[in-house]
């Protein structure tokens, strides 16, 4: 398949962002770790994996934006570009030696999502997608999956931990989804959730206060592998709300009626 040079140039950066994560993850124990809020923490390869990615990106594009996890953002002098970067998603994961955890790149034009990298650097995965070329792990095109009633859907979360969200409102969501559906997931990495959404793995996803760069790039991905995705009311301010809902067409009425009958 022909790739873009953009999409080649977030793809070669994410690849060598996970060499070092690779390396880390393989002696957990000797990392570094400082705490950055209430049950957030920062790793020293969360610090590494980020510098390379801006490097690396700054090369190739140097007058685009930056919105980075750890440096904040970052303007360019092209005002129409900026790239969205979370360098290890699944920090937690990360640090605990769950093999679960992903980079993720989205490019963002004019205030829409075009391009967008997910990369799970211990099983290989490359998910990238492309605003009107459709998503792909590696070299496999990607479809939602055809389920339609939601007893027989699985579906990914993300649960709030302490200091984080409404867990009385979040709580009452996760009932009724659990009596409605074959399962919920919690598997602690927003990017690959929605890359599991796109390959048709889950067969939805639902999270709030959640970062941009935590979504950019799945949001692009479940659409281009032609899913939907909007906030859990309806609204299409997922960058700004952190509020999301992603399934099938068959879905994804069901799913945000039943959230937010469940949230009031």
């Amino acid at each position: 398949m022909i790739r873009s040079a953009i999409l080649n140039v977030m793809m070669g950066a994410a690849r060598k962002a996970a060499r070092g994560l690779v390396r880390d993850f393989g002696e957990v124990e000797q990392l570094q770790v400082s705490l950055k809020g209430t049950s957030d923490f920062v790793s020293s390869a969360d610090l590494k994996a980020e510098k390379i990615l801006r490097a690396e990106l700054t090369k190739a594009r140097p007058d685009f934006g930056l919105v980075l996890e750890e440096a904040g953002e970052i303007a360019g002098k092209d005002r129409s570009h900026r790239w969205l970067i979370d360098p290890l998603d699944g920090t937690t994961n990360f640090l605990h030696g769950i093999p679960h955890f992903a980079i993720s790149i989205a490019l963002e034009r004019d205030g829409e999502i075009v391009a967008g990298v997910i990369y799970q650097p211990l099983t290989d995965e490359m998910y990238h997608a492309e605003k009107g070329a459709g998503a792909f792990v590696n070299e496999r095109r990607l479809r939602v999956s055809a389920r339609r009633r939601l007893e027989d859907a699985v579906l990914a979360t993300g649960i709030p931990h302490r200091g984080r969200g409404d867990h009385p409102a979040f709580l009452r969501q996760l009932a009724a989804v659990m009596a409605a559906t074959a399962g919920v997931r919690r598997f602690g990495s927003a990017a690959l959730d929605l890359a599991y959404v796109a390959a048709g793995r889950c067969d939805g996803f639902w999270e709030t206060a959640l970062q941009p760069w935590d979504v950019a790039a799945g949001i692009l991905m479940v659409r281009e592998a032609g899913g939907y995705v909007s906030e859990i009311g309806g609204g299409h301010g997922m960058l700004h709300s952190g509020d999301i809902l992603a399934a099938n067409d068959h879905l994804h009425l069901q799913l945000g009626t039943l959230l937010r009958g469940a949230a009031a």
